[in-house]
C-alpha cells in the first residue's frame, strides 16, 4: 500500500515538473521575461518636477532604484542632463448619461508632456505626451466618495505614467543620444541649459 502511494506521488511530481517546464518554454517562445532595470547612462539629473508631489516622489524612488549611481542636483547648471516636465494635466469629462439626463460615467484623463535636455541644452527626448484614460462609474448621491474615487483613479494612473517615463528615458536610442551628445560636446563651447519658460512643476 506504502508503496503505491509513493509510486502516485511520484507520478504526479514529475507530471507538474513537466507541466513547468513546458509553460517555461512556452513564455520564452512568446517573448514574456521578467522586468529588469536599464540604469541610465548619465549620472547627474536636474528635474522640475517637484518631489513634494507623490508622482514626483515616485519618479525619483524609482529613477533611483533603477539607477542606483544617479544623483539628482537642484540647480540645471550642475546636470549632465535635464528632465522638464512640461504639463501634467488631469481632465474630467462626461462620458455617458442615463435615460433621466444623470451623468451615468465619468472618463478621466492624464496627460504629461515631457522632455529630456543635455548641458549644451540640445535635446536628447524632444516634448514627448504620454496620456492615460480610464472610465468611472458616477454615484449621484454620494458625491464625497466619488470626488475621494475618482483622487485615488488619479493617482494609480500617475503611477502607471511613472513606469512609463522610466521604460523611455530607459531605451536604446536615448542612451544612443546622450552618447553621442557627449562626443560632440566641446568643453570650450558648452552652454548651460536653462529650463523651457513653458515647463511647470506638478504639486
Amino acid at each position: 500500500m506504502l508503496s503505491t502511494v509513493f509510486s502516485f506521488f511520484t507520478k504526479r511530481s514529475g507530471l507538474l515538473c513537466s507541466s513547468l517546464l513546458v509553460l517555461s518554454l512556452a513564455l520564452g517562445a512568446c517573448g514574456f521575461k521578467l522586468k529588469q532595470a536599464h540604469p541610465l547612462p548619465f549620472t547627474t539629473l536636474y528635474t522640475n518636477i517637484s518631489d513634494n508631489s507623490a508622482f514626483g516622489a515616485q519618479l525619483r524612488r524609482v529613477l533611483s532604484v533603477n539607477s542606483p549611481s544617479l544623483r539628482f542636483v537642484s540647480q540645471p547648471e550642475l546636470a549632465q542632463v535635464q528632465l522638464i516636465q512640461e504639463q501634467l494635466q488631469r481632465s474630467v469629462r462626461d462620458l455617458s448619461l442615463d435615460p433621466s439626463g444623470q451623468v451615468e460615467n465619468y472618463e478621466l484623463h492624464l496627460e504629461l508632456i515631457f522632455s529630456l535636455i543635455d548641458a549644451a541644452g540640445q535635446a536628447i527626448l524632444p516634448p514627448t505626451v504620454l496620456s492615460s484614460t480610464r472610465e468611472i462609474p458616477n454615484s449621484p448621491t454620494n458625491s464625497e466618495a466619488k470626488n475621494q474615487e475618482m483622487e485615488a483613479l488619479f493617482q494609480n494612473m500617475e503611477m502607471s505614467l511613472v513606469d512609463r517615463v522610466i521604460r523611455r528615458l530607459s531605451a536604446s536610442d536615448i542612451t544612443e543620444a546622450y552618447e553621442a551628445s557627449q562626443r560632440s560636446a566641446t568643453p570650450s563651447n558648452t552652454p548651460r541649459a536653462q529650463p523651457p519658460a513653458s515647463a511647470t512643476s506638478f504639486n
